[in-house]
This record gives C-alpha cells, structure tokens and sequence, in this order.
C-alpha cells in the first residue's frame, strides 16, 4: 500500500473573473476540510468516516452549493442530494429529494448502514430521516440572500444568468431574444450552478470511498434529480479506486463518469491519472464537468474540461495542494 490519500472539491465551472476575495475564501475552506480530513487519516480513522466528516463541514458552510446555501428551485425552496458509497464491498446509500436534513450525507450513510436500501428519495427519505433522529432544521435554513436574488434574476430573465461561478464574457446581456449559451439535453438552461461538493479518500489500509453532496441547479423544476446521488454518475468506490464528480449532471449520467474510471482502470489497464484524464476526453461529448480520484495505492488525480474546478488535495508523503485553475 502507498499510504492514504485525499481529494476535496467545491464544484466545477468557475469565471476567470472570479473577484479575489472570492477565490480566496474558497481556497480556506478547500484548505479547512483538506486538514480536517488529513487529522482524521492520521488518527487511523477509516475511508468511509473521513468522506462523511468532510462532506459534513462542506454542507455546513454556504460557501458551495450543498446544504446551507444550496441551489433554489423554481419554487424558491431547496431540494437536495447526496450519495456515499464504501469501496470495500461497493456499499452505499443515497437520497434526493430532502428538504429538511440539515447534513444529506449522514443520511446517505444511514440509508447504507442502517437500511435494506441503497436509495431513498422525497418523503421517503424524510420519513427515515425522522425514525433515525438526525438533525433537521427549517427550509428557510438552507436559503442564502445571494441565492434568493439569483432566483429572482433567473425568473426575470429570458436567457442565461451568470452568477460569479460562470463566465460571463459575452453573455452578460440577460434581455429577451438572446439564445442562451448553455444547453442540456439539447435544450437551453436558465441557470446553471454547478458548485456540487466532494471528497474521496483511500486509508492506510488501502480502503476506498467517497461521497458527493449538492443543492443541484439553481432554478431547477421541482423533483430534477441530478447525478450526484446517482451510484456510478457522481459517486463511485471499489477496491481499485474512489471517485467524485462535479458539473453537468445530465453529462455526467449519459456517461456513468465515476464507474467510467474504474472501469478503465480495471479493463484497460490505466493508471488512476491516465483513467482520469481518459473518460474526461473521451465520455463527456459536449459536457462540462471535474471529478476527483483516489487509487487504493495512495494515488490521487483529478481532471475537468472547463475552466477551473475548485479542489484540494494531500497524501501521506506530504504533498499537498489547494487550487482552482489549470
């Protein structure tokens, strides 16, 4: 074994224009969940604990789209999801649709461990949540000020709204007639928000897992569910390795991007940054999307094809890094 192994990202998709202030606090809670997650590894805890711990502290804050400061449906209220899955005997659970659960990875992890079920969605996964005790709040506590105007600009507009995460070179005019830049499925969006959170980590003892959390898309329909608690779109772990995607959602489902890596991995014969790198190119057509990675051999990779990712990672042998850009 090649020691542990972490990886954290805060979404893909980000505008080179992205105020400095802005990419700063960004790379400090990058930088907080990344040290959070590296004491835990020194201290022996397992894959799975380390990837729910970090989630968690990501959700927390309403920097990135998860948890506190999710994305905004069309109706105003928050919806979101989440997904874990325990590499070393591919267990994992996953949920949509919540509305109340103040952390969505913990009861993804519940619907694992304490479940017959890999997925629970809507009042369903509502209903568990109740009968396991975990803290749920009011949807008014995941809505920020910053998303509530976003909604308001998104429903005024008749083409894209750009907030800071996107470019806006071009596209800054929001008056009707303008055919909007961004599409999925064929189809022009209103908004696209795509600062899902993620984590993946491999222990000492060569275990792999990961964990992927998000709000989804700002001024999404009611009851869109995304790739993110999709086992094998946004999530995926085994024993060769643990991946986390973040971006297109509908691209990365077309493309089962995470299980796209492991695959490669275990049929072709690829390293984890030569799988990385592979299914970027080669499984997302005209998607935008990142993803994060980690081998069982203390590897770690990551990858997108827009124009940052917000990401950290650190290995046992004391490499570490906190970036956005290429």
């Amino acid at each position: 074994m090649g020691g542990w192994a972490i990886a954290v990202h805060g979404g893909a998709g980000v505008d080179p224009n992205l105020p400095p202030q802005r990419q700063e606090e960004a790379k400090q809670l990058l930088a907080r969940c990344l040290n959070l997650g590296i004491s835990a590894l020194r201290s022996n805890a397992c894959a799975i604990d380390v990837v729910e711990l970090v989630v968690r502290e990501l959700e927390t804050d309403p920097l990135f789209n998860s948890g506190r400061g999710s994305s905004l449906t069309a109706k105003g209220t928050v919806e979101m999801e989440a997904s874990i899955m325990d590499g070393t005997k591919r267990r994992c659970g996953a949920v949509s649709g919540l509305t109340t659960v103040k952390n969505p990875i913990s009861l993804a992890r519940l619907v694992m461990d304490k479940s017959p079920h890999s997925y629970l969605a809507f009042s369903g996964a509502e209903d568990f949540a109740r009968q396991q005790g975990v803290e749920v709040v009011e949807n008014e506590y995941f809505i920020t000020a910053d998303n509530v105007g976003m909604l308001k600009l998104a429903k005024e507009a008749n083409t894209i709204l750009f907030d800071y995460r996107i470019p806006t070179n071009g596209y800054d005019s929001c008056g009707a007639g303008v055919e909007s830049p961004l599409q999925m499925n064929g189809l022009p969006i209103s908004v696209y928000a795509p600062e899902t959170v993620g984590c993946v980590v491999v222990d000492s003892e060569g275990r792999c897992a990961a964990a992927t959390s998000t709000g989804g898309l700002m001024n999404k329909m009611s009851g869109r569910i995304g790739d993110s608690p999709l086992i094998g779109c946004g999530t995926y772990a085994c024993e060769v390795c643990g991946v986390s995607c973040t971006g297109e959602g509908e691209a990365i489902i077309r493309a089962t991007l995470a299980r796209e890596v492991a695959a490669v991995m275990e049929y072709k014969g690829l390293g984890l940054q030569q799988a990385v790198n592979f299914v970027i190119k080669h499984r997302l057509d005209e998607g935008m999307a990142g993803l994060i990675a980690v081998s069982n051999t203390g590897e770690v990779a990551y990858g997108f094809n827009c124009n940052g990712m917000f990401r950290g990672c650190a290995t046992e042998d004391g490499f570490m890094e906190v970036g956005i850009w290429e």
